[in-house]
């Protein structure tokens, strides 16, 4: 069951949004923006979406609602398209991204700004990201973050900046780590696992200075959310042991057993975080993007009718269902990353549970939808048919809960493999809407 657990090709293989776009207003507080025209084109007035008269009388506003995409920089998957390309290109492309979004009418950009212990910032923390010039720590001579703050902002995009906590690289060799990375001038905090460099999350000082490191972003910069992924404790490889032992005996006293005390390391990362975003500013949000199976119903009643190879409660050190019942966030966006049916992990099971689960917290809820599966000749028949992910768009929409969707990722959003992308914004984005606040 390996290949459900997420994006695994993401690591090995891989203020409020402006009022105006370019003289127009966005659809949730008036009509929507215009769009170039082309394929993914469509009048706002289509019937039963947005801007559509209800039964023939008056202009019904648009509901809002976040739409998404993840832009991945670790191993220059999305962006930059390969290290080592020009300030200008990079930038040029970047923006390519962000129009993108813009035309897809999406309205949110979950940017990877801290891949591996590392920073597309000039962060007094950690070095430069090895992805802009091929080489961690060598000064790309601009400054990608601020860039895309303001160009997103400038585009009624929200622009969320999207960090993964422990993840140090994706090798076991400190010596290749820029001179100065923190992981080198403490070895201390460092655990190899399954072919890459972990900081070890049972040390207080560790969770101290990746919270630093990231909130750093916060204070210099206008996003509009701090954005996790699902790597907590890393997933579970066969055989291989999270060498933590020192850790667990110097600080697991008065837990039941390991698993309680690595799962109480990650309550506290997440609650400390939440708490020091809304000390810096009170408006910028919190959100987590996990895998999709808290717990399968086997293991817990209270989980969902699954029966997935990992469950991030047990596996992944993540409580995921306690974080949103003890509003420590303000939205999750759990992968739900299979198609209607799939029989250990349906898309039509994962939907409800999620929507139940978030119900009466005051927890948004958005759907992370696989749209780099639609086309792939690996996958399966569901995925070759390019009406697959509007029709969970369609299923969704009877969740009273969801409050919209992001898709995986930027570079699959453009290239649009089997045109799966324009089919969703073809029946579902016939305007620009803002997204919830």
């Amino acid at each position: 069951m390996r290949q459900m657990a997420r994006r695994g090709f993401v690591t090995g293989a891989a203020g409020a949004v402006a009022g105006a776009m370019g003289g127009a207003v966005l659809a949730g507080d008036a009509v929507a923006a215009p769009v170039r025209q082309g394929p993914a084109s469509r009048t706002v007035d289509g019937p039963g979406r947005e801007g559509a008269p209800p039964h023939g009388g008056g202009h019904r506003t648009a509901r809002r609602e976040l739409r998404g995409v993840w832009v991945a920089t670790v191993a220059n998957l999305d962006w930059p398209s390969k290290p080592g390309l020009t300030a200008a290109a990079q930038r040029a492309e970047l923006i390519g991204h962000l129009d993108e979004a813009v035309d897809r009418r999406l309205n949110a950009v979950m940017l990877q700004v801290r891949p591996t212990a590392d920073a597309l910032w000039p962060s007094p923390y950690e070095p430069w990201a090895q992805y802009l010039t091929g080489v961690q720590g060598k000064d790309p001579g601009w400054d990608p973050l601020g860039t895309a703050v303001r160009e997103a902002h400038d585009r009624g995009l929200e622009l969320h900046a999207w960090f993964n906590p422990y993840r140090v690289a994706n090798h076991t060799d400190p010596s290749r780590l820029a001179a100065a990375h923190p992981a080198r001038r403490h070895p201390d905090w460092v655990l190899p696992y399954g072919g890459k460099l972990y900081y070890n999350p049972g040390l207080p000082e560790v969770r101290r200075f990746v919270q630093d490191a990231m909130l750093d972003a916060v204070r210099r910069y206008d996003i509009d959310a701090v954005h996790w992924d699902d790597y907590f404790y890393p997933y579970p490889v066969a055989g291989q042991e999270f060498a933590d032992d020192a850790a667990y005996a110097q600080y697991g006293a008065g837990f039941p057993d390991r698993a309680a005390w690595r799962r109480d390391n990650t309550d506290r990362l997440v609650r400390e975080t939440g708490e020091r975003i809304k000390k810096i500013k009170k408006n910028v949000r919190f959100g987590i993007s996990p895998f999709a199976v808290w717990r399968n119903a086997a293991t817990d009643p209270r989980g969902s009718a699954t029966k997935a190879g990992v469950q991030t409660y047990d596996d992944l050190y993540a409580d995921t269902r306690g974080w949103i019942k003890k509003g420590w966030i303000d939205y999750i966006c759990p992968q739900v990353y299979w198609n209607l049916g799939f029989a250990a992990a349906d898309y039509a099971e994962l939907v409800p549970w999620w929507n139940e689960v978030v119900r009466g917290t005051g927890v948004d809820l958005y759907i992370g939808e696989a749209l780099y599966k639609a086309g792939d000749p690996a996958q399966p028949a569901a995925w070759q048919d390019p009406a697959e992910l509007s029709r969970h768009l369609d299923f969704a929409a009877a969740c009273d809960q969801v409050r919209g969707h992001v898709y995986f990722s930027g570079k699959d959003v453009v290239e649009d493999r089997i045109g799966a992308m324009t089919r969703v914004v073809d029946d579902h984005y016939p305007g620009r809407v803002r997204p919830p606040r």
